[in-house]
């Protein structure tokens, strides 16, 4: 597989400039095409309005929605114009109670979904949603970005996190372009079961997997010796340097569709690398 189709959904240009420059640097590096969703994001909730004000207010709100959507179109635009790669933009309006049907749609039908890091100062909780969308209900990997966006050598040395999980191995499945180009991946196993199915030899199928496939890989057996595996992943990532991180993404239900899980929120919170993820 390859990444052709690459997706990057934008709210605000500005702030999204190290993120749109990534997303531009890896289709170009994959020969891809780009697809640009630009989105105004309606965040009333109308059921908080006084009587007879809720559809005064309603029509505000979504006009100015409207005009964000079209002015991160335009500034999408005007910096892509000297681009010599294929792209595309698009804008739309949403209100955030209908914003995971809409992205999903969209990341349905990518190999690869760019974002910045949903968590930290200045972001909103649409930027949380967006990501989980693209995850959960659009079923594609998505690349998360630090603050700091894209290092010119990132994926040459890979950390992919592996505990056996169905998302773990669907994570680095859907990595495989990543991991084939890189120059070291190193498989790290956190406190490996005792009586698993690979308590002799913890990541060796799935080292022996990614060999056929050319990859160059290693096994790191670590200790839980910190509170949280996020913790471990990020002081191991610090460590070897690593430039990119695979990890399978963990989710469940409660009042939106789909909430991002305790260990995958906190590597998001803590990583000061790129986040590769899958579901």
């Amino acid at each position: 597989m390859a990444y052709k189709s690459i997706l990057t959904i934008v709210t605000d240009a500005k702030a999204a400039a190290a993120q749109l420059n990534a997303a531009v640097d890896i289709a170009r590096r994959e020969d891809a095409h780009l697809d640009i969703f630009c989105l105004g994001i309606d965040r009333t909730q109308t059921g908080y309005y006084y009587a007879g004000a809720t559809a005064f207010i309603h029509q505000e709100t979504i006009e100015r929605a409207q005009r964000d959507a079209e002015a991160a179109e335009a500034a999408v635009r005007e910096r892509m114009a000297a681009e010599d790669i294929r792209w595309s933009a698009e804008a739309a309006v949403a209100q955030l109670g209908g914003l995971a049907g809409l992205v999903a749609l969209r990341a349905r039908f990518a190999d690869l979904c760019v974002q910045r890091k949903p968590y930290g100062e200045g972001q909103t909780q649409d930027a949380e949603a967006i990501v989980e969308a693209a995850l959960f209900e659009g079923g594609a990997p998505v690349l998360v970005l630090p603050e700091t966006g894209l290092s010119a050598r990132v994926g040459s040395r890979v950390i992919l996190a592996w505990n056996q999980s169905t998302e773990a191995l669907n994570a680095a499945r859907a990595a495989m372009p990543l991991l084939k180009a890189a120059d070291l991946v190193n498989i790290v196993v956190i406190d490996p079961p005792a009586h698993g199915a690979e308590r002799s030899d913890p990541g060796g199928p799935l080292s022996q997997w990614l060999a056929r496939h050319g990859v160059k890989a290693e096994v790191s057996v670590l200790a839980k010796t910190m509170p949280r595996v996020s913790d471990v992943l990020c002081r191991h990532a610090r460590d070897v340097d690593a430039d990119l991180l695979v990890m399978g993404a963990y989710g469940h239900s409660r009042f939106r569709e789909a909430i991002l899980g305790g260990a995958t929120r906190n590597m998001l919170e803590r990583t000061d690398v790129p986040v590769f993820m899958a579901h």
